[in-house]
């Protein structure tokens, strides 16, 4: 069998995943099975029980993807998907000895060191097989940034999703069945997290922080969990429907709710889940240097009321994430989810299905690609999966499972208005083996069988929290460092015995803890000077005209910057300002240029001068596509927008190509069924006019032996004359189909060289920015007076201070 070579798979937005698989001989073909990108639009479903290779495919699936700069969130409830950071390019055995198990290679008698030489050799020789060389992991490992995140713990990388439940998009609320959704799905995952098993209808504590969630949204304010426990004590409304507030949940039994909640995030054991990088869909897809990400988020670790929580607030964030996105046909990035079962369940509604339904029916629209596995099809909602294109069906287990698959793929067909043949499917489904898959696209006229490639990680199984561990060891060191560049040491800060009093005239706010203090460390204030100012930017060239707020902050624990603004960091404008400080707070002392209320008007002036000065718009033109990214884009946001605008353009121009080349083909796939035909009718008029010139001859011989006439013999040179030209006739016909099979090979050359010339053209790394930098019209900008804010710190017992807040980045 022929070795597959590059030029063969290497093409444009189109995914390598095996090769076809003849049912009927048993064998393996040499035509590959070549995956559309943009079908995955539509969302796939990958099924098969424990050996039938369904890891593989799926890897290999985020394999080609990344390939082609598509960035993927993955949750993985096992471990088998951190095995996308083992591509070694050198194949060395070194490289796959830490991966590998002492009694494994103890059972096949070898030592490890021999196991590893003998594993890396089986790898290279695998991926050759295939046709896919060193080199081509090295491009995997080079296109996209891969990272394990493990919320709630610190196994890899931190994540948490407490600190803020942000307001959804503009879009949504102001849609209230979108918004009673969002709010539903992230209180009933709060309330399971703390053991509540809640009926959004029936509970007042459901009720009561749905009612307070949905109040702050419309209001257009994120909510911290900190927050979130005052306003519960002191909820921002005072009636719940037609009942007073005080009816409905009195203060006390709304005390009891708070303290629950603050207990829980109290908690010891809990304080996990407070640390790490805040959820942002944009930040799992790309680094902020726009580099597509593959983000591997492990939950094996959780128990499953946490399971449910994540998944639940991560869904109702890619749903908000979704819907601020511009709609397309060309696939933008996936989300995939293995051993979905349990999460988008047949008759129950946990709070992780209504998101996952809204994913499967909308996602397309904005090119974000669902993709789900599992070994137990029986536990899904086959309703919701008939909004599937495609179906990767691996061996099943059950004559159940096969029964909720072909029920599934019923109405995939049903949706796409195709023709579904049951007793063919389940014939199909009968005889997979092992990596061997059934593909049943919608995009397709027909189902295909293959068999996988050979994936470019090295499959070392499900990994253990300590190998977790050291692949993200790097990472977490270099965080580690960048949070410690943060903190500082108080041990010549002097503290206020009492509370400082503020100048006259000026104002004072207290900023709310957002990130939980270590126990026994001192919990103290440091004064900074805060303000907000509004800004107007125009250019009428890149249609920009856009007003954006600012708030900024000037860190003053250890005295007045000289250059005050200068020195100034960005804060959200929905940061938890509080009127009075929370209990346990010291106080640092307040610096002198801080007690004089004419320093605050002199501030404010230099606030607008600051403004005018530096707080320049960049705008982001790109000569070749000859257009301007959005206001307020960075540098990464626009990047990312002019190479989704050039992949919607390739994926035009390249549909606009096979449709050209596919009418020829088919015109010439009509003549060829003719000439076919023809070959068929001429071999059977040259038989028949063998057979009878032969029957002739045969008889004038015999009657030339009896004595009769000589016209026979004359008969039977006629008729070897007609076979003769009959003969003639097939090659003449076989020439004719040669020709147009040569034409067919020609169009489809043709086909692969525009392609070829496709994607040279519109190569998004070949995407150049311009960039035009737009000072806030002068006469427009508005500014407030500068207050006082006490920012909360935490000071362990060597002197070494850490923020109890997260600033936003510039």
């Amino acid at each position: 069998m022929a070795i597959p070579s590059p030029d063969q798979f290497e093409k444009l937005a189109s995914f390598y995943l095996g090769r076809h698989f003849d049912m009927t001989s048993g064998e393996l073909q040499d035509s590959l099975l070549m995956y559309d990108a943009k079908d995955l639009c539509t969302h796939a479903m990958c099924v098969g029980m424990t050996g039938s290779g369904k890891t593989g495919l799926c890897l290999s699936l985020l394999e080609e993807a990344a390939i082609d700069g598509i960035p993927a969130i993955c949750i993985d409830p096992k471990g088998d998907l951190a095995n996308l950071l083992l591509t070694f390019p050198d194949m060395k055995p070194s490289d796959f000895l830490p991966w590998l198990e002492q009694g494994e290679a103890t059972r096949k008698g070898l030592t490890l060191e021999q196991f590893a030489e003998k594993t890396a050799t089986a790898w290279r020789d695998g991926l050759a097989s295939w046709g896919q060389s060193p080199d081509r992991v090295r491009k995997l490992k080079e296109s996209v940034d891969i990272a394990i995140y493990t919320p709630g713990s610190n196994i890899g990388l931190p994540l948490t999703v407490l600190k803020s439940f942000d307001a959804p998009s503009a879009e949504t609320i102001n849609d209230s069945e979108m918004l009673g959704e969002r709010v539903t799905g992230a209180v009933s995952g709060l309330l399971t997290l703390m053991g509540m098993d809640a009926d959004p209808l029936t509970s007042t504590e459901h009720i009561l922080l749905s009612s307070i969630l949905s109040h702050q949204w419309r209001e257009g304010h994120d909510v911290g969990i900190a927050q979130l426990i005052r306003l519960i004590q002191s909820p921002p409304i005072t009636r719940i429907g037609v009942i007073d507030l005080e009816t409905f949940m009195p203060a006390a039994n709304r005390a009891k709710l708070a303290m629950k909640l603050n207990n829980l995030l109290a908690s010891p054991a809990f304080a996990s889940w407070l640390e790490g990088e805040s959820l942002s869909i944009s930040r799992l897809l790309y680094t902020p240097e726009g580099k597509p990400r593959v983000s591997i988020i492990s939950i094996a670790h959780l128990t499953d009321s946490e399971r449910m929580f994540f998944v639940t607030i991560l869904l109702n964030e890619l749903v908000g994430w979704m819907r601020t996105q511009s709609g397309t046909s060309s696939l933008r990035a996936m989300f995939y989810m293995d051993e979905v079962a349990g999460y988008f369940p047949p008759v129950a509604n946990p709070p992780s299905k209504p998101p996952m339904l809204t994913l499967l029916k909308q996602a397309r629209a904005f090119g974000l690609g669902i993709t789900l596995a599992t070994q137990n099809p029986v536990d899904l909602d086959y309703k919701g999966l008939s909004n599937i294109g495609t179906w990767f069906l691996g061996r099943l287990q059950t004559e159940r499972d096969k029964a909720r698959v072909l029920e599934g793929l019923e109405g995939a067909a049903g949706q796409a208005g195709q023709a579904f043949d049951r007793n063919e499917m389940e014939r199909i489904l009968a005889g997979l083996g092992n990596r061997v898959f059934m593909m049943n696209n919608v995009h397709n006229d027909y189902p295909v069988t293959f068999q996988t490639r050979w994936a470019m990680s090295f499959l070392a199984g499900p990994l253990a929290r300590r190998q977790i561990t050291t692949l993200m060891a790097d990472r977490k060191a270099a965080a580690d460092a960048k949070q410690a560049a943060g903190n500082d040491s108080m041990a010549s800060e002097p503290a206020a015995v009492t509370r400082p009093v503020v100048p006259s005239g000026v104002d004072e706010k207290f900023l709310g803890v957002s990130l939980a203090p270590r126990p026994g460390n001192q919990l103290v204030y440091r004064p900074a000077v805060a303000a907000e100012g509004s800004m107007h930017f125009i250019r009428a060239s890149a249609d920009l005209d856009e007003w954006t707020d600012t708030f900024r902050i000037v860190r003053c624990g250890k005295g007045v910057p000289e250059e005050l603004w200068e020195q100034s960091e960005p804060m959200s404008k929905d940061a938890d300002l509080l009127d009075e400080p929370e209990t346990d707070f010291a106080f640092s002392d307040l610096p002198d240029d801080l007690r004089s209320k004419s320093k605050f008007r002199s501030y404010k002036s230099q606030f607008k001068d600051y403004l005018y000065r530096h707080c320049y718009m960049t705008l982001y033109e790109c000569p070749m596509l000859k257009g301007y990214a959005p206001g307020g884009s960075s540098e990464a946001e626009a990047r990312l927008f002019f190479q989704q605008q050039l992949r919607e353009k390739r994926d035009l121009e390249m549909e606009k190509l096979r449709d050209k080349i596919d009418s020829k083909i088919k015109s010439l796939e009509s003549k060829m069924r003719t000439a076919e035909d023809r070959i068929e009718r001429e071999e059977a008029q040259y038989g028949q006019a063998k057979w009878s010139s032969l029957v002739t001859v045969g008889s004038s011989i015999l009657g030339a032996f009896m004595g009769g006439r000589r016209s026979g013999v004359a008969t039977a040179a006629r008729g070897i004359g007609r076979a003769t030209q009959q003969k003639d006739d097939i090659r003449r016909a076989e020439e004719a189909l040669e020709m147009l099979q040569s034409d067919r090979e020609e169009l489809e050359a043709e086909l692969a060289r525009d392609i070829d010339d496709l994607g040279k053209r519109f190569d998004i790394d070949l995407v150049k920015l311009e960039t035009t930098e737009i000072p806030p019209r002068k006469s427009d900008l508005k500014t407030e007076d500068p207050f006082i804010l006490w920012t909360p710190w935490q000071v362990d017992s060597s002197g070494i201070a850490s923020p109890l807040f997260e600033l936003p980045t510039e």
